[in-house]
């Protein structure tokens, strides 16, 4: 970004804005990762401001689509902010920029346990005595900033200093690898898999990799739906992250039980605590007790282990 704003390209106008009215309390809940917009294909780019420092309450969320978005992608999005559900939705061409990389350059760092998350912006800011990964901003889920990822570390990090101890991990929509990395840091001679249905996912967890100094090898990266390939099926795991959302966690109660080892345990994360009680069901009918369970604002973590 120059000083005078963002660095256009040189391309036709590609990308579309919608902007809508919120209150700051909404703007707040926007901040950083929203697992609403993956029903977005590919995700938009929130933005949120204060137009008038005289009017605290009065914010303004910007949204920015690869593409004319369809109805059901405005939907969402109104969704998220219900003060504007009188507000006119319009969403308009602009020049085509980065967006994602504008909007994430300069979020501040979030620690959660001994975890510190941290972009470039602020690579000089890690503590001593911290356990330090640099994500930056990218086409995938999980910056760390949203509940959903930092109760996840936060559980994570509880875990071990309780004793807990994981030899075959998996981290099943794995985003930008952060939860992988964290186990790992946590757990250094487990097995460690990540996957992710989006293949850019997995090659910006690549990028993190060799950003954050992880060994190629250290972590085995599988493009597949769910557990929907021999080299995750292959293996039983003691541990198995997934940050996804409500629905598809459901769904995949029966796969999860199918690879996770009697004894072993679920994190599961992406859930509203209104959709906690629907989750542990299902996790419940697959063969899961609940062992823990860690709430962020409206965004639950739970741990299930299987019996």
């Amino acid at each position: 970004m120059s000083a005078d704003g963002p660095v256009w390209t040189a391309q036709a106008a590609e990308s579309w804005k919608l902007s809508l009215p919120c209150t700051r309390a909404e703007a707040e809940a926007l901040a950083g990762d929203v697992p609403e917009i993956a029903g977005i294909d590919p995700p938009p780019v929130l933005m949120t401001s204060e137009p008038d420092p005289a009017r605290p309450d009065a914010w303004q969320l910007d949204v920015y689509f690869e593409g004319e978005p369809d109805d059901s992608a405005v939907s969402i999005i109104r969704a998220l902010v219900p003060s504007a559900a009188a507000a006119t939705a319009r969403p308009e061409p602009i020049e085509d920029a980065d967006w994602v990389t504008i909007s994430q350059a300069w979020l501040e760092p979030i620690r959660a346990g001994r975890f510190h998350v941290h972009t470039g912006a602020y690579a000089d800011t890690v503590p001593a005595d911290a356990i330090a990964f640099r994500i930056e901003a990218s086409r995938a889920f999980g910056t760390g900033h949203h509940e959903t990822t930092t109760g996840c570390l936060t559980l994570l990090d509880r875990l071990e200093r309780e004793g807990a101890d994981f030899a075959n991990i998996a981290d099943i929509g794995t985003g930008t690898g952060l939860l992988a990395f964290a186990a790992r840091a946590l757990w250094p001679d487990a097995r460690v898999l990540a996957s992710d249905i989006d293949p850019i996912s997995i090659e910006v967890t690549a990028e993190n990799m060799a950003v954050n100094g992880v060994p190629a090898d250290a972590i085995t990266l599988v493009t597949c739906p769910g557990v929907d390939d021999p080299e995750v099926r292959g293996r039983r795991y003691d541990l198995l992250i997934a940050n996804i959302l409500a629905g598809p966690l459901i769904e995949l109660a029966p796969d999860f039980a199918g690879v996770v080892a009697p004894g072993g345990s679920v994190m599961l994360a992406g859930l509203l605590a209104s959709q906690a009680d629907a989750v542990t069901t299902a996790y419940r009918a697959a063969g899961f007790d609940p062992a823990d369970r860690l709430d962020l604002g409206e965004w639950p973590t739970l741990r299930l282990v299987r019996r």
